[in-house]
């Protein structure tokens, strides 16, 4: 069963949605009532949630992306994509969850006190990188003041801070700060994923969230996986959503089992990494160092032949 969120007036085919009609038929650049705060480091204004194709850093959407309002519209248009922008666009509208649509949005009304004067994007995680990456890092879902307020996953909190370090130490970032999307962050030959694209309440996504959110992940690794020579999952979530995607070269084979710095060499041109998740639990109660990240990082920067400059 999927998350069903199409409205009484039937699918409606475009982000324009986001953008309220006038009488006249033109379309606001803003929800009506929203306040317009500045980006921390544009100083543009920008309602919360960001509109698409308002000018947000990064924003790959317009107000003419299709959006997805159900399992079988994901389902859909995931299928038919082709290339990695197109799916950038449409995984950043999507609103097939009521439950996570509003959550996400609550949030970026609300916000946490640090933030409150500033706008969250408060929206669907789109990957972010290479799109030909050569090691693929799949992670879990946004964080609610992370992801969801900056628009980028993993940037804005304790855990981007972490393994952001460790790429930049392994060569796979230009720089070890993920701050907001505009900060002038690069991927050298890297792709971070996650396989629920919207942050979810108490960090929990349900089965059937989770199911939904599953073709867009299985696009993207379409998309890419001829480019791929290495994929780390970041805890055992990943690992299981990442044996799903492999699950045509695992035919025969023995299921591998999750462990940090775990290696399997799935072909000789693909290898499986496992890796703690760089949780603000894990990092302070020391089951994850930044020394054990840096071993898996280095792992794969040397299994894609991906070297420091």
């Amino acid at each position: 069963m999927g998350c069903r969120g199409e409205s009484s007036s039937g699918f409606r085919h475009s982000a324009s949605e986001f953008h309220p009609t006038r009488q006249d038929g033109s379309v606001d650049s803003e929800p009506r009532g929203a306040a317009r705060l500045p980006h921390p480091r544009t100083g543009r204004l920008f309602p919360s949630p960001v509109p698409p194709g308002s000018g947000w850093p990064g924003d790959p959407a317009t107000p003419d992306t299709p959006v997805a309002h159900d399992a079988d519209e994901v389902a859909g248009l995931a299928s038919r994509l082709d290339t990695v922008a197109g799916l950038d666009a449409e995984v950043s509208v999507c609103r097939a969850c009521p439950r996570l649509v509003d959550w996400r949005e609550e949030v970026a009304v609300t916000k946490r006190r640090a933030f409150a004067a500033e706008p969250y994007w408060g929206r669907p995680i789109a990957g972010w990188g290479a799109r030909r990456p050569k090691v693929l890092i799949v992670g879990l879902a946004p964080a609610a003041h992370g992801a969801n307020r900056t628009g980028r996953v993993f940037t804005g909190d304790r855990s981007g801070d972490q393994l952001f370090a460790a790429l930049h130490r392994a060569g796979l970032v230009n720089s070890p700060l993920s701050v907001d999307a505009a900060d002038g962050l690069r991927a050298k030959g890297v792709r971070i994923v996650a396989p629920v694209r919207c942050a979810p309440p108490a960090n929990k996504p349900t089965p059937a969230e989770r199911a939904t959110c599953a073709p867009w992940l299985q696009a993207e690794w379409r998309l890419m996986s001829p480019h791929v020579r290495v994929i780390v999952a970041l805890g055992g979530f990943a690992w299981q959503v990442v044996l799903g995607l492999l699950a045509d070269r695992l035919v025969g084979q023995p299921r591998p089992v999750f462990g940090h710095a775990a290696q399997y060499r799935l072909d000789p041109r693909l290898t499986l990494l496992g890796c703690y998740h760089p949780s603000q639990q894990n990092m302070f109660t020391g089951r994850l160092t930044p020394a054990m990240l840096d071993d898996v990082f280095t792992t794969a920067a040397g299994f894609a032949h991906i070297h420091r400059r």
